[in-house]
Parts: C-alpha cells; sequence; structure tokens
C-alpha cells in the first residue's frame, strides 16, 4: 500500500475517532461556557483537541512506537488536561504531572545528563512555562490548529532535509490537525468544538518534542524561532500583566489576539490566519534566506523579536484603551 493511500486511511481514522468522541462529550456533558472574559458567546464541546493524542497513537499502530518514552509522556500530561478539562484540577496537580511528562520527555531527547543539572532544571522550567504559553494562546476559533500547521509544516520541510525526526509523525501531526481544523476554524459561534487543555498542551508538547530533536541534533537553539509569535505575544503579555499587579493565574482577554477579536471585532478565522501567516513568514524566511551560520541565525532569530516586540508594544499602545473601556462597563 502507497503513503498516499496509508495517510487517507489515517485522516478517516482521525475523523471517525474525533466524531466519536463528540458523541461521548455529549453523553457526559463535556462543554465550555462562556464566561465575561471568554471570547465566544455560545456553549461549545470543550476538548476536541484530544485527537492529537489519538494521532500520535494512530501513527503507532501504522508506523511503530519508536518514541515510547514521548509517547508516556504525552499520554499522562493530556491525561491530566483532559481530566482538568472536565473538572478543575489543583495547579499544582497540573504542574507536577507537566514537569513529570517534560522529564519523561527530555530522556526520549537524552538530555538527562545530571552532571549538568542546572542546565537541565532550567530547560524543564522553560520547557513548561513554554508548554503553558502555548495553552494561554489558545483562546479563539482556528488560531490553534492554524498556528500548529505553521509550526509544524516548516518542521516537516527541515525534516526532509536533516531527518531529524520520521517524517511520517509530522504528517500525521498535520493531519490530525486539519482533522481538528475542520469542526474549529469557523467563525465566531460556529465552532464544534474547543481545543480544551488536553488539546492545546498535547500541541505543545508535539510541537516541542520535534523542536527538541532538530534542536539536539544541530545543537542550534535558535531553532526557537519557530515559536515567535506565540512567544512574543505570550510572554510580553505576562509581563504586562505583571506591571499591572495582576493575578497570573487568572483568566483575561489582553494578549493582542484576543483584542484584535473582542474590542476590534475582527473575525476569528482572520486573526488565525494573520497569526498562521507571520509565524510562516518567520519560519520559512530562516529557512530559505538565513545563511547556516550560528552568527546569522542568532541575528535573525533577534532581530524578529526586535520587530515583533516594537509591533506588539504598538499595537497596545494605540489599541489598549479599548480593553479598559471594556472592563470600566463591567465595573473593574
Amino acid at each position: 500500500m502507497n503513503s498516499i493511500a496509508v495517510y487517507g486511511i489515517i485522516l478517516v481514522i482521525l475523523f471517525l475517532l474525533e466524531l466519536g468522541y463528540f458523541r461521548i462529550a455529549d453523553r457526559f456533558n463535556i462543554i465550555d461556557r462562556p464566561n465575561e472574559r471568554s471570547s465566544h458567546s455560545s456553549v461549545v464541546l470543550r476538548g476536541g483537541g484530544i485527537v492529537f493524542l489519538l494521532g500520535v497513537w494512530v501513527w503507532c499502530a501504522f508506523f511503530g512506537f519508536r518514541y515510547p518514552c514521548f509517547l508516556a509522556a504525552l499520554t499522562l500530561v493530556a491525561a491530566v488536561s483532559f481530566a482538568d478539562d472536565v473538572r478543575s484540577l489543583p495547579d499544582w496537580m497540573r504542574l507536577v504531572a507537566q514537569f513529570a511528562a517534560m522529564g519523561l520527555m527530555f530522556c526520549e531527547l537524552d538530555m538527562m545528563h545530571w552532571g549538568l543539572w542546572w542546565v537541565v532544571a532550567l530547560a524543564l522550567t522553560v520547557c513548561v512555562g513554554a508548554t503553558n504559553v502555548i495553552n494561554f494562546m489558545d483562546g479563539i476559533n482556528g488560531i490553534t490548529a492554524g498556528y500548529g500547521v505553521a509550526v509544524m509544516l516548516p518542521l516537516l520541510l527541515v525534516s526532509r532535509r536533516l531527518g531529524f525526526i520520521e517524517e511520517s509523525f509530522i504528517t500525521v501531526a498535520l493531519l490530525s490537525l486539519l482533522v481538528f481544523a475542520f469542526f474549529n476554524f469557523r467563525g465566531r459561534g460556529k465552532a464544534r468544538c474547543f481545543a480544551g487543555d488536553v488539546g492545546s498542551i498535547g500541541l505543545a508538547f508535539i510541537m516541542l518534542f520535534t523542536l527538541g530533536r532538530l534542536i539536539m541534533l544541530t545543537g542550534d537553539v535558535t531553532w526557537l524561532v519557530f515559536l515567535l509569535v506565540y512567544g512574543v505575544d505570550g510572554c510580553l503579555t505576562i509581563c504586562h500583566r505583571i506591571l499591572l499587579r495582576e493575578n497570573l493565574g487568572q483568566a483575561h482577554r489582553k494578549h493582542v489576539y484576543q483584542l484584535m477579536a473582542n474590542e476590534l471585532r475582527m473575525p476569528h478565522p482572520l486573526v488565525a490566519l494573520i497569526y498562521m501567516v507571520l509565524q510562516l513568514a518567520v519560519s520559512l524566511g530562516f529557512i530559505c534566506f538565513c545563511p547556516d551560520t550560528p552568527a546569522a541565525h542568532w541575528c535573525y532569530l533577534l532581530a524578529a523579536f526586535a520587530v515583533f516586540s516594537i509591533a506588539y508594544v504598538l499595537f497596545k499602545k494605540k489599541y489598549y484603551h479599548l480593553h479598559e473601556e471594556y472592563l470600566a462597563s463591567l465595573g473593574h
């Protein structure tokens, strides 16, 4: 059987698994109810992003269990995240699960060298932080699916040149993203499901594992440019909230994409496409036009970070007053 037929079968299986999950979510009332901080106004099924975990399991069934520690890590963190989607868990429980799962993933990446324990500890903290930033960015229809494609597609191109991971792994991850996008990449109030923590955190682990394989092969951390757009928005929004002395664990609507979707009333798919196109442009520019030297890679990364950071600050200066007016209308 040729590869196109295999991927076609996998795509059908993933659609059926997603539809099967919808029946379960309907049966057990696994839903997302809107509140004053939400960017949606109707009740929607939660946890549709479980298809990302299911996609990895289906990949294993077709291509072999090649990354057992990663599979265990993804299953652990997705299971805890799904439980949190169904019934809210304490923060400490989720963080313990995330650190344990990240440790398993580091074992798969051969990063657990205790002679450099402080490097391992720092990397664990950064990666768990990145996982939660990616989770924070899941707030409007289409953004998780679109950004996931924007990250995994360039990684597929690089894998064909460097062979740092099985191409089939990335291809099946992209198929699971397409299945989720079919039900989620829609206008305001029209999504069939949301990713939930099981989806956004599961996808974060998949992206970080794939990037980790590339970084470990090349010894070049500047490949993190593939996460730059989310990184700038997520990290600078955290800094902004710290300056405002807000509780970082409390839900909010201060990300740039949230201001675009809520205060500026831009369609959700358009906002998601903007983030997707920006990240694709940065990543493809890095692959196609940046000279293959450490100095050039660092210059590209720092220059891109500076450009997006300035754009973030200018956007907030121009439009953040609209969010303050929204908060005032709520009596905050």
